[in-house]
């Protein structure tokens, strides 16, 4: 692990301009991030008030305000038009009516399955429900699915692949198992139930004759009277041995805009302002559970969204003693990351500094806790890295140097995995970064029993450890922002569709 630690060293020395060990400027500056402001900050955004900042609610306003006043009384910038809110529409949409029946079962919407398509119908649809089981060619060859609902077996396949197949092939509709258990489908249908009075939230576009039902391994062998065993078996060569079912279905669909907005503080560069790097947080949470509880997201995703705050306040205190950073630094807090991403897909999309300009994103999400990996470990000063080496063989170098240099943690790379079944890389918003050949670094402490739930508050917080794992990040945007060249893309991205 040393001689590891020195070639990585030694490697960021060639690369790095003006530092040799410690710069005590960078030093001083970092000072300013302290486990007391953190605190402090995280107390408010965390708290009751905020309501659990639910994209598009009164407490995700609440704290766009909080955010928005942070970066002005800093000196910061507003690059909107002289604002700091980028605001857009989101489209929440509901299904007032969704109705599936096989055979004799009437099933229950958000109980027996979870509608997971589009699709806005005027009467009730009839058709054949037919086992497809896997998606392959072999399979479609098989079975006759134009026209027909398809049932498909896709534990271990990619679903939006599956499903984008079979429906290419005709299909009028799919019901599909993606996980085994009736105990995980019942959690998943509890948590579509609590959201189901709220809609779902997404760009708007129109309609598509999209019938998918997400249903349980368990529903899926009552609704072909097959044993579970022998659908899977089915699937994977013979499913012409299972035999349809007669079906109807309706959904009946409603659409409302909802207002929402990014933050974001701008600090000018000197010398190389116009290339830009972005240093980002979610700031949207999961509001208020179906039983009224709070989900306060204090580690999901406070605690990156103030880690930004205080970085910023280490910039602009630097900046107001007149050393700026030679590139220009945008502190970007993103809605609608719990929806799907999509925040940071409009930035992308609509970009305030060019996509091409932007040299490298620094995302912050759920930095403020110990996961189960290391709550029994000796040593838990550790932070998740993802990301950092796919597109610029410089960038992990770079922060392993910083690392080395400053804060002495234990980088873990194990979730930049390309097989990781966690997906993390997936999960959160520099993915929007990284499918534009942005280089990406993704700070990240893993998961714990109160990931989403209302039991996420402030108490729980390693605050000190949160400060280290800040600091890091404040050291590398440093290098990054002030180095002689930009970091090269010299790497493939390899992991473009979510």
């Amino acid at each position: 692990m040393k001689r590891n630690y020195w070639i990585a060293g030694l490697l960021s020395l060639c690369l790095t301009v003006q530092v040799s060990a410690q710069d005590a400027t960078a030093l001083k500056y970092a000072e300013k991030i302290t486990a007391a402001g953190l605190e402090e900050k995280l107390t408010y955004l965390a708290s009751d008030e905020m309501e659990g900042r639910d994209t598009g609610e009164k407490g995700q306003k609440m704290a766009a305000e909080y955010l928005a006043n942070h970066y002005k009384n800093l000196g910061l910038a507003g690059p909107v038009n002289g604002e700091y809110l980028q605001k857009f529409n989101l489209a929440s949409v509901s299904f007032s009516d969704v109705n599936l029946t096989v055979g004799k079962q009437k099933l229950v919407n958000n109980e027996d399955f979870v509608f997971i398509g589009d699709g806005d119908m005027k009467k009730a649809e009839k058709a054949d429900l037919v086992f497809l089981g896997l998606a392959s060619e072999e399979n479609l060859a098989k079975v006759d699915v134009k026209g027909k609902l398809v049932g498909l077996w896709a534990i271990g396949e990619r679903a939006q692949t599956v499903v984008r197949d079979v429906m290419d092939a005709g299909a009028a509709g799919i019901v599909i198992v993606t996980m085994e258990g009736q105990a995980n489908f019942d959690r998943l249908a509890n948590r579509y139930k609590s959201l189901s009075g709220r809609g779902r939230l997404g760009f708007e576009q129109p309609s598509k004759q999209e019938p998918i039902f997400l249903v349980s391994s368990d529903k899926m062998s009552s609704l072909f009277a097959t044993p579970v065993e022998i659908l899977k078996e089915a699937a994977k060569n013979n499913p012409q041995s299972i035999k349809s079912q007669k079906a109807t279905y309706l959904i009946k669909k409603n659409t409302k805009l909802v207002p929402t907005e990014n933050v974001m503080g701008y600090l000018e560069g000197t010398d190389k302002k116009d290339e830009v790097l972005v240093i980002s947080s979610h700031y949207d949470h999961t509001g208020i559970d179906s039983q009224g509880r709070i989900n306060n997201g204090a580690d999901d995703d406070g605690s990156g969204t103030v880690s930004v705050m205080q970085i910023a306040e280490a910039f602009a205190a630097a900046a107001k003693d007149g050393i700026k950073p030679r590139r220009s630094i945008l502190f970007l807090n993103v809605t609608g990351e719990e929806k799907g991403l999509l925040g940071s897909e409009y930035y992308a999309n609509n970009p305030i500094f060019p996509l091409e300009n932007t040299v490298n994103n620094i995302n912050i999400d759920m930095v403020g806790r110990i996961d189960y990996e290391y709550q029994d470990a000796e040593d838990q000063d550790y932070v998740y890295v993802i990301g950092s080496e796919m597109l610029s063989s410089h960038l992990k170098v770079i922060n392993e140097y910083n690392n080395i240099t400053y804060t002495g943690l234990k980088l873990d790379y194990r979730y930049d995995a390309e097989d990781d079944p966690n997906r993390f890389y997936y999960r959160s918003d520099h993915y929007n970064f990284a499918k534009h050949n942005i280089p990406v670094i993704f700070f990240f402490n893993g998961v714990h029993d109160d990931y989403h739930q209302h039991t996420d508050t402030v108490d729980k917080i390693e605050f000190p450890l949160m400060t280290k794992r800040a600091k890091l990040i404040f050291h590398t945007s440093w290098d990054l922002a002030n180095r002689e060249e930009r970091t090269p893309v010299d790497g493939t991205n390899t992991r473009t569709d979510r």
